[in-house]
């Protein structure tokens, strides 16, 4: 690509607009904190310019531009309709820079939120896979098991998990005994479900050639019938963390003390919707980068079937 190609795009000029934007008289009463909403601007023009040197293919490039430009394009209208032109209520939409002001002032509290989030989600998360996954190998080993235990799977796995958190705060010691349970509950079936399906799916030519070598059991399991079962499973893996994530948010949101659905719940009860929009914005934050991170590992486990 010619340097015209890399560095001429839409978004630099989007950036330029936001820039201008700013230069409009405020018409809402309080601090906006302009500075702060520019200096996020200035860090997503230099993640563009970075793309536009660093990309070795024009594809890749206006993916990342174009999500840095729609980023733009979000920015310059809610900067027009609330501190520009106070369209939107000033308590409910509250100047971005503001927000970012914010996040900065919130920033360690907001951290300990978030390990205590991802502390839960992993930790029932993977309690559910290691269980589910071999469990689903040695159902889906047996046709007539398998298909059975596939129905009662679907069944169990379509009440929602939240349901179960009255009888978990009666039997369970703590809150986030609780939330384990239900993330491990909204993992454990999809997850489960798709390793059946994987396994009972396998190529029946890949099952006879691993039986003319005379494998094991434990071979032909874990050699031959989950790496061609993967795709399947991985299913169950991104169907159970999306779900996980909402689940997570909503039991925090009904009793836990810490937790990023507390944090939104306890100001958005007190009406600080600065606050609330700087949760949301984390969780996105958060939830955008650990699939980003799954995807990667993701591919590099199929990275046979290129």
């Amino acid at each position: 690509m010619t340097k015209k190609r890399r560095f001429l795009k839409a978004t630099n000029i989007l950036f330029i607009v936001l820039l201008l934007v700013q230069l409009l008289p405020n018409r809402v009463s309080g601090e906006t904190h302009t500075a702060y909403l520019v200096g996020f601007a200035l860090v997503l023009e230099a993640l563009a310019v970075a793309a536009s040197i660093l990309s070795k293919n024009e594809k890749g490039l206006n993916l990342s531009l174009d999500i840095i430009g729609f980023l733009y394009a979000l920015i310059i209208v809610w900067t027009v309709v609330t501190a520009k032109f106070n369209i939107l209520n000033e308590a409910l939409f509250p100047p971005l820079g503001k927000v970012f002001w914010q996040l900065i002032q919130d920033a360690g509290k907001i951290l300990v939120n978030i390990k205590s989030s991802l502390g839960i989600i992993v930790q029932g998360y993977l309690i559910a896979v290691i269980i589910a996954i071999p469990l689903g190998l040695f159902f889906g080993w047996s046709v007539r098991l398998g298909n059975a235990a596939t129905y009662i799977s679907k069944f169990l796995g379509s009440i929602p998990p939240i349901v179960y958190i009255p009888y978990g705060i009666a039997l369970l010691p703590t809150f986030r005994s609780v939330s384990v349970f239900v993330i491990f509950l909204a993992t454990f079936w999809p997850v489960l479900a798709s390793t059946m399906s994987g396994v009972l799916n396998v190529d029946k030519k890949t099952v006879d050639s691993a039986k003319v070598l005379n494998v094991s059991k434990f071979t032909m399991l874990f050699s031959v019938m989950l790496p061609a079962a993967l795709p399947q499973i991985f299913i169950g893996c991104n169907q159970g963390l999306s779900v996980s994530f909402i689940l997570l948010t909503s039991a925090e949101m009904i009793g836990a003390q810490n937790g990023m659905g507390y944090y939104i719940k306890q100001y958005s009860d007190f009406g600080d919707y600065t606050r609330t929009i700087v949760g949301l914005l984390v969780i996105g934050a958060v939830i955008m980068m650990i699939s980003f991170l799954f995807n990667k590992l993701q591919t590099y486990l199929l990275r046979w079937k290129q």
